[in-house]
Parts: C-alpha cells; sequence; structure tokens
C-alpha cells in the first residue's frame, strides 16, 4: 500500500511539472501569503531569534530550523484550503494519470 501511494504522489507531482500547474501553484502561494501577511509574521520572527541569540551565533540553518515550525503554523487555513481545491481540480482534469 505504501509503495502504491509513493507512485501516485510521484505520478502527480509529475504532471503538476509537466503542465506548468507547480509554478502556479507556488505562485499563488506566494502571493496568499504576502496578502495575509505570513511573510511579514515570519521576518519578525527571525529578528526575534536573531536578537536572542545573537547575531554572531545564528547561521540560516538555526533560523530555518526555529521557523520552519512556526511558519507551517501561520499558514492560514483558508490558504491550505484554497491550494487543495486548486489540486484537487487540476487533478479532477487529468484522465490519464
Amino acid at each position: 500500500m505504501a509503495d502504491r501511494e509513493a507512485q501516485m504522489r510521484t505520478s502527480v507531482n509529475q504532471k503538476l511539472i509537466e503542465t506548468g500547474e507547480k509554478e502556479r501553484l507556488k505562485e499563488l502561494l506566494r502571493t496568499r501569503l504576502i496578502e495575509c501577511g505570513w511573510r511579514d509574521q515570519l521576518k519578525v520572527q527571525c529578528k526575534e531569534v536573531v536578537r536572542e541569540k545573537g547575531l554572531e551565533n545564528v547561521t540560516v540553518d538555526d533560523l530555518v530550523t526555529v521557523i520552519t515550525p512556526k511558519g507551517r503554523a501561520l499558514v492560514p487555513d483558508s490558504v491550505k484550503k484554497e491550494l487543495l481545491q486548486r489540486i484537487k481540480t487540476f487533478l479532477a482534469q487529468q484522465t490519464n494519470l
């Protein structure tokens, strides 16, 4: 069952790439995250981490480790739902997956 699921994910991802839909979805996501203030919230979070640890003591990897879970949690449900619906619509339009 896990192999079939992995195979399906690979197939869907390949189709998203081939059709250019993946790039369109990424651009939609960027736009929505800017519109809702998510990007600004993450900037503030990064500044707080740098202020707490000190600029000399923070690496990009440190920031990614600390900020990634917060960033994922801050994505509004409405944005997640919109992207999921776009993916579902895309998949419904594909006949040869």
